[in-house]
């Protein structure tokens, strides 16, 4: 599509979902829209995709998110899984060593990326989307709401004033704003959205390099817990490696990021200049901050517009793509006319709560790992190696204290709660009815589904609104049609520990209610009304 080159031109275009931000959460949700059939704007300031690899690791949900936009076979090759986590002391000798255990999302539980590469393989699937149209070299100067922008009126919702490279503004009509433009985010300025929390003293430099040389073990993570000077030494994929050292009192900060310090800090684990090439070193702070409110009216803050974290665990970007997952779907419900715009509300409900655990545990890896007391790090490292010969303990250890499991305590889920209300249910292989294995989220389709233990109870209720059913079968069975069969054995256990055969889940996989057996499942929400085909909408 053109732009309108009139300066001060009102663009006669409207769209359904304006998203501001083409990093990882930005570009996520312009797949996750682009797909569901809305009409999709994509605001970015810079020209081209960030050149410096920030994140460096995602993990099993959020491929299964990635999976859903088609995307995850394209992005895994790029991928290093699989590989071990050490924790190091001064001389190098591990006192804690584990691998994250799998929760059941059908993929590898943490994946090493390179983000360049990752963010051009999700903008590269947004160009399969005509209903989307990205701006590049375009910045938002002004959200104005209409006067329903804050209700539950009809109107178009929200206006953005749109500077372009060549300096030409427009006015663009969006139903609903996805504000996903940093940590310093104009946008949360605009709505006078505070982003309450801390920036920690010390300044980390980031060293991204390409191996010449491999080393051994080269593709361990090791946190190396110097009390003299911490260190990350990181695996990344298609040739990187990444280091991370903190900027100590004294030191001269612009000579830390030269090839002199740089080299002359590596070579403390035996890399010399043969072995790399130093690609760029930057130097970040850490900080730990939650916007006050996700929502404001019909615009919505995303990624690291409405959180920060410390790196220790790999989730600042995850949790941005976790965001537009649990948004996008809503967004596009209420859009179609399938769910009431209170839905929205549960947004920062489920959210918030999630990342603010997923922050807390940060801190606390980040603790064990930059201790400087010498006599704090030595009862440290006595106390974890004493429990390394323990089967099973190291590894228990790290995942309680690792990504919080996927489930959400308060939200959009039906009352009574069961001990399956409000978590995601596992992504085994799966028999479909065809006979072919599967993965179960490409056989329920990111839709509304009811999900039977064996032959299906009638639920009226849910029937009437026309949501589907999908039996499961136990291993074993032979394919039938909607059913699919519990290969791996995965299912069927999951239901019984929770003491349900009948669930019903929302388009995310997430149990929105559940019965027992023989017991009827609540009520649909109120408002429901879903549509019997993903469709596009016509933006008013």
């Amino acid at each position: 599509m053109g732009e309108v080159s009139a300066r001060g031109g009102v663009d006669d275009r409207a769209y359904d979902v304006a998203v501001i931000g083409y990093g990882p959460t930005g570009v996520t949700a312009a797949n996750l829209l682009g797909g569901m059939g809305l009409r999709v704007v994509v605001l970015e300031r810079d020209a081209e995709i960030y050149s410096r690899a920030r994140a460096i690791s995602t993990d099993e949900e959020v491929i299964r998110i990635w999976q859903r936009i088609g995307l995850a076979e394209r992005l895994k090759p790029d991928m290093l899984s699989e590989r071990p986590l050490d924790f190091v002391d001064a001389q190098g000798r591990t006192f804690l060593s584990a691998c994250p255990a799998p929760r059941g999302h059908g993929h590898p539980p943490q994946m090493f990326i390179y983000q360049p590469a990752l963010e051009q393989v999700l903008r590269d699937g947004v160009d399969r989307y005509p209903n989307v149209e990205v701006l590049l070299r375009h910045e938002c100067l002004r959200l104005r709401q209409d006067a329903d922008g804050d209700g539950d009126g009809d109107g178009v919702g929200v206006e953005l004033t749109v500077v372009g490279a060549d300096d030409s503004v427009r006015r663009l009509r969006a139903r609903y704003v996805i504000a996903a433009d940093g940590g310093s985010s104009p946008t949360r300025a605009q709505l006078n959205v505070g982003y309450e929390g801390r920036t920690y003293e010390d300044r980390w430099v980031v060293i991204d390099t390409e191996m010449l040389k491999p080393w051994p073990d080269h593709d361990r993570l090791r946190f190396r817990c110097d009390p003299a000077r911490p260190a990350v030494d990181c695996p990344t994929p298609l040739g990187h490696h990444r280091w991370e050292f903190p900027i100590l009192p004294g030191d001269d900060e612009k000579h830390l990021t030269t090839d002199e310090a740089i080299f002359a800090m590596v070579s403390r684990y035996g890399i010399g200049p043969d072995q790399i090439k130093i690609l760029r070193a930057t130097v970040y702070s850490h900080h730990v901050r939650f916007a006050n409110r996700f929502r404001v009216g019909r615009v919505f803050l995303a990624g690291d517009a409405a959180h920060a974290m410390p790196p220790w665990i790999g989730q600042g970007m995850a949790a941005g793509v976790r965001d537009a997952a649990n948004l996008c779907w809503k967004l596009t419900a209420v859009l179609r006319g399938e769910l009431p715009e209170s839905v929205l509300d549960s947004y920062e409900a489920e959210r918030k709560p999630h990342v603010k655990e997923v922050t807390r545990r940060a801190v606390l890896v980040g603790r064990l790992i930059t201790e400087r007391r010498l006599p704090v790090a030595r009862v440290r490292n006595t106390a974890l190696r004493a429990i390394r010969p323990v089967p099973g303990l190291t590894s228990r250890l790290v995942d309680a204290n690792w990504i919080p499991v996927a489930s959400y305590a308060k939200g959009f889920q039906a009352r009574p709660r069961t001990k399956a209300s409000g978590r995601q249910i596992p992504q085994p292989w799966v028999t479909g009815p065809d006979g072919e294995r599967v993965r179960l989220d490409d056989v329920l389709g990111g839709r509304w589904l009811l999900l039977h233990l064996g032959l299906p109870r009638p639920q009226p209720a849910w029937e009437r609104a026309g949501v589907p059913s999908l039996a499961v079968l136990p291993a074993g069975s032979r394919p039938a049609e909607n059913a699919v069969v519990d290969s791996d054995g995965v299912l069927l256990p999951w239901l019984a520990e929770r003491d349900v055969t009948t669930l019903a889940l929302r388009p995310d996989a997430y149990v929105y209610a559940a019965a027992r057996v023989g017991a009827q499942l609540p009520l649909p929400p109120a408002g429901f009304a879903p549509t019997s085909r993903p469709a596009a909408v016509s933006a008013q």
